[in-house]
């Protein structure tokens, strides 16, 4: 995946989201051809040159200063994890070149989810590959083990799994988290090759993805509440959270519990009482397949 031209997309879609009232620019005058800010005006926002910032949208600009990449987040308004995504387009770091390795869900990583029992859980790792999960997250989202390794993907399942749409009632919704993950993910790897071929195959597979993901809308992992419509127990609302691994910045462990009430305690009850015990593939990672299918 080009860096340049994803830091290029990236900040002409952040500045044309942007109007002169919302930056408290009064000033900015003239007849608009185009949403947003023009150029001249972001580059007066954020204190740099018409010409420097030219170069910068147009992925040109060559050792980018911390202090520029913070005047022009500042000017675009953008979020912590937009910040973020900036800097990793426009400054990589060696270490993000180097040929990623297959992620390894490490022993306290899979004791801590097997001690989640009474809760749906699972990891998440580069690609938003799905590398372990428990039986409650089985029973709730997928069959992982029943899945071919190379569809163990939450952006596959999302956007090419039909199931998806009857699962989740805010489908939107999660498509667009689903996305917004996937490119903060392109922004830390935009090297690696295997992203590159899951992006291609869901824009030539889903007109939504292609949609979602021309937005450049970025956004970590954190929490909140999701909506589920299982086919056995009907509809059910739970909370996330997401855990960072101490030890790999690109895994994390996502945790469902019940919010307070009876009502959804009692319909995850149900839930673990559909659940059945599953084959050691329960503490499934990318390190238990052969080299050649490994993700």
């Amino acid at each position: 995946m080009d860096r340049a031209q994803q830091l290029s997309e990236f900040l002409k879609t952040r500045r044309a989201r942007l109007r002169p009232e919302d930056v408290g620019a009064g000033t900015f005058g003239g007849q608009r051809r185009v949403p947003g800010l023009r150029r001249e005006e972001l580059a007066l926002l954020a204190g740099v040159s018409v010409d420097y910032y030219t170069r910068l949208e147009q992925g040109r600009a060559r050792n980018v200063s911390p202090e520029v990449l913070d005047a022009v987040a500042g000017a675009l308004r953008l979020d912590a994890d937009e910040r973020a995504h900036l800097r990793n387009l426009a400054k990589p770091t060696s270490a993000r070149k180097r040929p990623s390795r297959p992620q390894q869900v490490g022993p306290e990583m899979r004791q801590a989810l097997q001690a989640l029992g009474s809760v749906p859980a699972y990891i998440i790792g580069r690609r938003l590959d799905i590398l372990a999960w428990n039986d409650l997250a089985r029973t709730l989202i997928a069959d992982f083990p029943a899945l071919p390794a190379a569809e163990r993907n939450m952006a596959r399942l999302v956007f090419l799994d039909d199931a998806a749409k009857d699962l989740y009632p805010d489908w939107e919704s999660k498509a667009r988290d689903t996305v917004s993950n996937l490119r903060l993910d392109a922004g830390r790897h935009s090297d690696d090759p295997q992203l590159a071929t899951l992006v291609g195959e869901l824009s030539l597979a889903s007109d939504d993805f292609r949609r979602l993901w021309a937005d450049h809308t970025v956004r970590g992992k954190t929490c909140g509440r999701k909506r589920f419509n299982h086919p056995r127990i009907g509809e059910l609302a739970l909370d996330y959270v997401a855990m960072r691994a101490p030890d790999d910045p690109d895994m994390t462990m996502m945790i469902y519990s019940a919010p307070p009430g009876p009502e959804a305690a009692t319909t995850l009850q149900l839930l673990a009482g559909l659940t059945t015990p599953a084959v050691p593939s329960t503490t499934y990672s990318a390190a238990d397949l052969p080299a050649e299918i490994a993700l």
